[in-house]
This record gives structure tokens, sequence and C-alpha cells, in this order.
């Protein structure tokens, strides 16, 4: 209850004790001086807090002292009144106590009862999301078959390759996801991330020739936007390691992600291998990029003819 009110319900429980007091004063024994105002005292200290009942508590004894404790009509102190006094302290020292205790407990009750339903409904939450991430997952999977299908339907003899191209890329989403879902990754910068993302690709593809150097801005995406650029940037990777270093056992691969606004940013990823030949076949990790871009809601700009660098803009 607000300071205010409070101690208007403590002057209001007071009145009424004092009221009660001296209406049953001519009926009373003598003995009695706080028999009404032990009530108002709990009363206040339940509805009204602490502080109130222990105006309420000076109040009342203050009145008592003068009107209903002897010599009457003054505050004169004899050893008897002091005994009086000394008793009501007591009394109503121990009530508020026990009264503010129990507050106290109801109260952190009633926090662990609010944790607990936060927590329930958090993990409530992330099941659904474990759901639909899975059924998405899943999703990503059948499309990715289809696609290595007609791969394969249009070029019987490359099922072996397309069989292994499936497997790579099913073994770097569950990597990727493992990473994603780490508790210990949440706190980790985005450039720390994507590094270990890279490293991943390098030691699932054996290229242990090949450095992988990352720059990031402090850009901010959710689970969704997150996971859809870190496909992105897994498949751009894994490009360059089996296209750019023919040849030789070392090579360098940039990534760079880049604030481009409030609101927008951008991926590129560039190697130091040969780049794009002027006569580009359309590939299945080109499809798969391209639609990872539009989950981005992103803007693909392919290599020109002889460089490497490839970008995603994005929202951000």
């Amino acid at each position: 209850m607000p300071p205010v009110p409070a101690y208007g319900f403590a002057a209001a429980a007071f009145l009424v004790g004092l009221g009660a007091r001296f209406l049953i004063h001519p009926v009373l024994p003598p003995g009695f001086p706080y028999l009404t105002f032990f009530p108002a005292v709990i009363l206040t200290c339940f509805v009204a807090g602490t502080r109130a009942g222990t105006l309420c508590a000076v109040l009342s004894g203050l009145a008592a002292w003068y009107w209903f404790i002897p010599p009457f009509d003054s505050f004169g102190l004899t050893s008897h009144t002091a005994l009086a006094l000394a008793f009501y302290v007591f009394i109503v020292g121990v009530d508020i106590a026990i009264i503010h205790a129990m507050r106290r407990a109801g109260e952190r009750l009633k926090a662990a009862q609010q944790v607990s339903a936060e927590l329930a409904e958090r993990q409530s939450t992330l099941f659904a999301e474990l759901q639909h991430r899975v059924a998405n997952n899943l999703s990503f999977v059948s499309s990715l078959l289809l696609l290595q299908k007609a791969a394969v339907a249009a070029d019987p003899a490359s099922a072996s390759g397309a069989f292994d191209d499936a497997i790579h890329r099913l073994e770097m989403m569950a990597r990727l996801h493992r990473r994603l879902h780490d508790p210990a990754a949440l706190d980790q910068p985005l450039g720390t991330y994507l590094h270990g993302l890279c490293d991943d690709v390098l030691k699932a593809a054996g290229a242990s020739g090949v450095a992988c150097r990352v720059t990031a801005d402090d850009v901010r995406l959710d689970l969704r936007g997150l996971t859809s650029l870190s496909l992105i940037l897994t498949e751009l990777v894994t490009n360059s390691v089996k296209h750019a270093f023919k040849g030789r056992d070392h090579g360098v691969i940039e990534v760079d992600l880049k604030r481009l606004g409030p609101h927008r940013a951008a991926l590129t990823v560039a190697d130091d291998g040969p780049g794009m030949p002027r006569k580009v076949v359309p590939s299945l990790g080109l499809q798969i990029i391209q639609g990872l871009a539009s989950q981005l809601d992103g803007e693909l700009v392919l290599p020109e003819p002889g460089s490497s660098l490839t970008r995603v803009e994005f929202p951000a």
C-alpha cells in the first residue's frame, strides 16, 4: 500500500480503537487499557504494513497512557505505569515482528511463484521454438535432397559425388546447430562465432592449409536470421575450398560482416583463388545460397568474372 493511504489507514484504525475503548470504558473492569488497541495495531500491520502498524501502535500506546492508565488524563509515570507500558511495548513489538515476518515470507513466496510461472512459460516457448526449428530443419533437408535428386537425374554419373555433398552439408548443419544452441556461445561476439564456424568448415573439408580471416561489426540478428546467414557462410566457404585452391595446399578466405546503416548489413566472402570463370554453370550450392538469401529478405550479388567476392545484403 502507498505511504499516504497506509498512514491514513493507521490513523483511522487508531481512532476506531480509541472510540471503542471510550465506549466500553464505563462497563470495563480496571486493568484493560489496551483491549481495543491491540486489534487495531494487528489489523493495520496486516493491511497497511509494518510502518503504518508501528504508527498505530505509538498512537494507541500514548492514548492508553493518557486516558486509561492511572493517573488518568496525564502522562504521569509511576512504577505501575512503567510496567504497564513495558508490557504494551513488548506485546505490540512481538506482534509487529511476527506479522512483518509473515508478510515478508508471503512476498518471497509470491515472488517465487512468479519466477516459477515465468520459467514455465519460457520452457513452453522454448519447446515450441524447438519444434518449429526441427520442422524447418527437416524441411531444409527435404529441399536439399530434392535438389540433389534433380542433379543426379540430370547426370547419373554424379550420384556418388551428390551423396558425398549431401552428407557433408548435413554434417555441417549438425555442427552449425550445436554452435547456435550452445549456451556458452550466447554472449560471445558475432565475429568470434563466425570464425569458429569457418574453422568447422575447414576442418570438415580437411583444408588445414587454408586460413579464414573474419572481421565483423556489431550486428544483431535473431536466431532465424543467424541460422540462414550461417548456412550461407558455410556454403560460400565450402565453395571456396572446393574450387579456389586446386593445385595448391594453402590459401586465404576473407569474411567480412559490415553494418551498412541502422537496419541493414552485408556479408562478403572472397578468396585469393583465380576467381569466377566467364561462363558460370548454375550449381546446387548456388541454388541453396539464393534460397537462403531470400529467407533473409536479402540481395545476393555474385562475383564478376575473375573475382571471387560474393556479397549478400540483408536487413539487420
